[in-house]
C-alpha cells in the first residue's frame, strides 16, 4: 500500500531515519564509551612511564585521577547511550507493530494473506529483530570509532602498527561481511519455516474441539511434527551459520591482535619501545578484538533485521483485495442485488430464508465484503459498491457473521470496544439483544468468549451490532444458540431498536421472520418467492426450512 516501503533495505533505512535523535544520542555516547575503553591500555602505559619508572608520586596521583575520570565517562557514557539504544530500539518494534496490525485490520483486505499465526509471527518476532537495526548502526558507528582511536594511540608509539592497524582492519571486516549474504539466507528461511510451524500451533489450539470430535488429533500431531522437524533443522541449519559467523570474528580479530603484539614486543626487544609504550601496545592488541567483534555483532543483527524486514514488506506493501474507490454520499440504507432479485428498501426490515445455507452464506459473504462485487452486482443506494471505497461501505453497512468474535476483556470492552458509549445505552443494547441477565458491566470475558456459554456469545455479539446503530444491519442467524423464549425477547428488541433503520435478517427463525416487514426466499442465489413469513408458510421449501 501507498506509504510503506517497497523493499527490505528501504524498511530499515526508513527505521534509521524515524529516529534521528535517539540514534544521534546512542551513537554519540557509545563512540565516547568506546573511545574511552581503548584510552584505558594508553592511560596504563602513560602511568607506568611517567609515575612509576620514575617514582613521582605527584606524577602518580595525577595519572590515577585522569584514569578515574575515564573510568567515569566510560561507565556513564555506555549507561545512557545503552538506554537510547533500547528506547529506540523498541520504539520503532512498537512502530512496526502497529503498522502491521493497521495493515491487516485494513477494510481493504490483504491479498494472499498468510495464516494468522504466521501474521502474529511477523508482528512480533520479525518486529524486534527489524527494530534492532538501531542497535547495529549504533555499534558500526562505535566500534568503527574504537578502532579510529586505537589506530591514532598505535600510531603515536609506532607508525608503521598503526598504518598497520588502519590498513588491516578494514580488510578483515571486508572479509567478515562476505559471510554477510550466506547469513541472511540462512536466517530468512529459518524465520519463515518458525513463523509457518507458529501458524499451525495457533490453528491447532483453536481447533482443538474440532479435532478431537472429528477424531483427527493423530493426524494433527503429525503434520505439526513434520513441520516443526523441518523448522528445527533450518534453525539449526541458521545456527550453524551464525556460529560460523562469530568464529570467523574471534579468530580473525585473535589473529590480528597476535600479530600486532607481535611486532610490538620486537620492537620493544630492539629498545625502540619502552615498557609503558609496550604495555600501551599489547593493551591496545588486545582491545581490538572487542570493536571488530562489535562490527561482527553489528552484521549479523543486520542480517536477521534484513531478512525480518523482508517478510514485513511482505505484509505492509501487499496489495489490497479491495482497491480504493470514491466514498458514498449519504443516503437512506437502501440495498439491492439486480442480478438475485433481491432489494430492500429505506427503513425495511428484510428476512432471507436460504433452504440452501450456501446461498445464505454467499449473500452475507457479498453483502460483508468478504468477496469484491463485480460491477453492477450490488448497489448501495443506488451506487455501484465496485466503485465505492470499501472502508466508506463498511462504515455504513455492518455485517454480524454467525459465528462470533469477542476478545479479551470486561463485557464493557466486548460491547463497546471503543469504550465510549454511556451505562445506558449498553444496557438497552444488551436488553435488545436478549442479554439483561447479563448486568454486570465488568464481568471478565476470556479470549474469543470462552468463559461464556455459546447464547452467552451470540448475545453479547448481537449487543454489540446493536450499539453501532448502523445506517444498514446485516444478521446471519443471530440466535441460533438461545431458546424460544429469548429468541422471542430478541425478535421484540430488534423491532424496537432498529425501528426505522435498514435491517436484514439471514434466518430461518419464525419469530424473527414474523416480525419482519417482508421475507424472501433464495434458491440458487435468486430471489425464488417474496412475501410475509404468514403468505409464505403455505409452501413446502419455506415450511421445512423454517417450521420446527
Amino acid at each position: 500500500m501507498d506509504g510503506h516501503p517497497r523493499t527490505a533495505s528501504g524498511l530499515l533505512r526508513r527505521a534509521l531515519r524515524r529516529h534521528p535523535r535517539r540514534l544521534g544520542a546512542a551513537t554519540l555516547l557509545l563512540s565516547l564509551h568506546q573511545a574511552c575503553e581503548a584510552l584505558v591500555p594508553v592511560a596504563i602505559g602513560v602511568t607506568i612511564d611517567r609515575a612509576v619508572a620514575t617514582g613521582s608520586l605527584p606524577a602518580l596521583l595525577a595519572c590515577l585521577g585522569a584514569t578515574a575520570v575515564l573510568f567515569v565517562v566510560l561507565s556513564q557514557a555506555y549507561r545512557y547511550g545503552a538506554r537510547h539504544v533500547v528506547t529506540g530500539w523498541f520504539t520503532e518494534t512498537h512502530l512496526l507493530r502497529v503498522e502491521v496490525a493497521a495493515r491487516v485490520l485494513d477494510p481493504h483486505g490483504l491479498r494472499d494473506a498468510p495464516p494468522s499465526g504466521e501474521l502474529l509471527s511477523t508482528a512480533t518476532h520479525d518486529a524486534e529483530r527489524a527494530g534492532r537495526v538501531i542497535e547495529a548502526a549504533s555499534l558500526v558507528v562505535a566500534g568503527t570509532a574504537a578502532l579510529v582511536v586505537s589506530a591514532v594511540g598505535l600510531l603515536a608509539v609506532s607508525v608503521p602498527l598503526g598504518i598497520g592497524v588502519l590498513v588491516g582492519t578494514p580488510l578483515l571486516v571486508g572479509l567478515l561481511q562476505l559471510l554477510s549474504p550466506w547469513l541472511t539466507r540462512r536466517t530468512a528461511v529459518q524465520q519463515a519455516d518458525v513463523a509457518r510451524t507458529a501458524g499451525l500451533a495457533t490453528d491447532l489450539v483453536r481447533g482443538t474441539r474440532v479435532l478431537r470430535g472429528i477424531r483427527a488429533e493423530d493426524a494433527a500431531a503429525d503434520r505439526y511434527r513434520r513441520t516443526s522437524g523441518t523448522a528445527l533443522a533450518s534453525t539449526l541449519r541458521a545456527a550453524g551459520a551464525i556460529g560460523a559467523y562469530r568464529g570467523a570474528t574471534v579468530l580473525g580479530s585473535g589473529l590480528f591482535a597476535v600479530a600486532v603484539a607481535g611486532v610490538a614486543g620486537a620492537l620493544a626487544l630492539d629498545g625502540r619501545m619502552t615498557v609503558g609504550q609496550l604495555v600501551t601496545v599489547v593493551g591496545l592488541a588486545q582491545f581490538l578484538a572487542e570493536p571488530v567483534g562489535l562490527l561482527g555483532f553489528a552484521g549479523q543483527k543486520v542480517a536477521e533485521a534484513r531478512a525480518s524486514a523482508a517478510r514485513l514488506v511482505g505484509v505492509l506493501a501487499a496489495e489490497p483485495v479491495h482497491p480504493r474507490g470514491a466514498v458514498p454520499a449519504p443516503g437512506p440504507g437502501a440495498l439491492a442485488v439486480p442480478a438475485a432479485g433481491f432489494h430492500v428498501e429505506p427503513g425495511e426490515t428484510v428476512g432471507v430464508v436460504a433452504p440452501d445455507p450456501a446461498d445464505a452464506a454467499a449473500l452475507v459473504a457479498l453483502l460483508g465484503g468478504r468477496r469484491r462485487p463485480e460491477p453492477g452486482e450490488l448497489l448501495l443506494d443506488g451506487a455501484d459498491v465496485a466503485g465505492l471505497d470499501p472502508a466508506a461501505v463498511r462504515a455504513r453497512v455492518l455485517v454480524e457473521p454467525h459465528a462470533v468474535v469477542l476478545f479479551e476483556g470486561t463485557l464493557r470492552s466486548a460491547v463497546d470496544p471503543a469504550g465510549l458509549a454511556p451505562d445506558a445505552a449498553l444496557a438497552e443494547a444488551l436488553a435488545a439483544a436478549g442479554a439483561a441477565d447479563l448486568a454486570d458491566l465488568e464481568l471478565p470475558v476470556a479470549d474469543r468468549g470462552r468463559s461464556l456459554s455459546g447464547g452467552q456469545r451470540q448475545r453479547v455479539g448481537l449487543a454489540r451490532a446493536l450499539l453501532r446503530a448502523p445506517e444498514v444491519l446485516v444478521l446471519h442467524d443471530p440466535t441460533t444458540a438461545v431458546d424460544a423464549v429469548t429468541e422471542g425477547d430478541v425478535a421484540d428488541g430488534l423491532a424496537r431498536l432498529r425501528a426505522g433503520r435498514t435491517t436484514v435478517l439471514v434466518t430461518s427463525s419464525p419469530a424473527l421472520l414474523g416480525r419482519c416487514d417482508r421475507v424472501v426466499v433464495l434458491h440458487g442465489g435468486a430471489v425464488a418467492a417474496t412475501g410475509t413469513h404468514g403468505e409464505l408458510a403455505g409452501r413446502a421449501d419455506y415450511a421445512a426450512a423454517v417450521l420446527r
